[in-house]
């Protein structure tokens, strides 16, 4: 009798597995959980992974259990708060590093939907009361084309071109933010994944966090600087949280994606003018011009 060789189980599978159970436990334990002191809100495609991972190496700096981005003000709402706690350390691992380094440490996720989501950054400002959030910004036309490519590279995105995406925004957008405001659980695919210039609007989302928390607890990082050199930015951000310099911050660029080819001049000159308005309001968070402007 001949036995057929046993399949391996695709990781997938296995990790889906641990996070099912990961979370079941946590789950139960929901109320000896820490809740975050601070989020990465976005920009997407403007370095937050790379900044999530710089601060997740602080000694006093406490990351999700299994992923970096919840995203449960804007996704997952509807699965309540012990749903979310359940995703964070436990409060004895908060003490232990309290009593070690003499100060309580803070807790964070990263997921760059929250600041463009209608209402990601309402909820956060309402369940996690002074809470402080992080954006970063990049020049909004490499921030469009890097996203075309990564959605195009996800599968999230059908249309090759870029040019042709870019055409398809207005008609994919209409109607979509006041749907989502409207009805609180709804979800949108084109709203997620393809609003290339609207996400590049930075300071028209700015305002709106900055109405829900104040000005003094949104820290703007302007993501050019950040990776040109690194150590002055991530040091602007420990002192926004309130942490010493501790440990060896490792800085290192993530998630980036190779692009088809070089963008038109004449469409990145087009693109460029059109959000002017938008770079120069963003100045105001800066303290001076952004670094993709001359």
């Amino acid at each position: 009798m001949t036995t057929s060789p046993a399949r391996a189980v695709p990781v997938s599978v296995v990790k889906r597995s641990a996070h099912a159970v990961a979370q079941a436990a946590g789950r139960l334990t929901a109320g000896a959980r820490v809740t975050p002191s601070f989020l990465i809100v976005g920009a997407q495609r403007c370095g937050t992974t790379s900044m999530y991972r710089a601060l997740a190496r602080h000694p006093l700096v406490l990351k999700p259990n299994l992923r970096k981005g919840v995203h449960y003000f804007d996704m997952a709402y509807q699965r309540g708060a012990a749903w979310y706690r359940a995703h964070f350390p436990l409060e004895a691992t908060a003490h232990r590093l309290e009593r070690r380094y003499g100060m309580r440490p803070v807790a964070f996720e990263s997921a760059p939907y929250y600041l463009f989501h209608p209402h990601a950054l309402t909820r956060a400002a309402r369940d996690l009361p002074g809470v402080k959030l992080i954006v970063l910004v990049r020049d909004p036309v490499e921030r469009a084309y890097s996203a075309h490519a990564h959605e195009y590279a996800r599968g999230f995105e059908p249309e090759p071109s870029f040019e042709r995406a870019l055409a398809l925004e207005e008609e994919r957008l209409a109607g979509v933010a006041e749907k989502l405001a409207e009805q609180p659980y709804a979800v949108s695919h084109a709203h997620r994944h393809h609003a290339y210039l609207a996400r590049g609007r930075y300071a028209e989302q700015l305002a709106r966090a900055e109405a829900l928390v104040g000005r003094d607890r949104v820290l703007v990082v302007d993501s050019g600087h950040f990776f040109a050199d690194p150590e002055p930015s991530y040091d602007r951000v420990l002192e926004f949280l309130g942490l010493p310099r501790l440990g060896d911050p490792l800085f290192e660029r993530h998630n980036a994606r190779p692009r088809p080819a070089p963008l038109p001049a004449s469409l990145r000159a087009d693109l460029t003018g059109r959000f002017a308005i938008w770079d120069h309001r963003l100045e105001l968070w800066l303290g001076t011009r952004p670094s993709w402007r001359p």
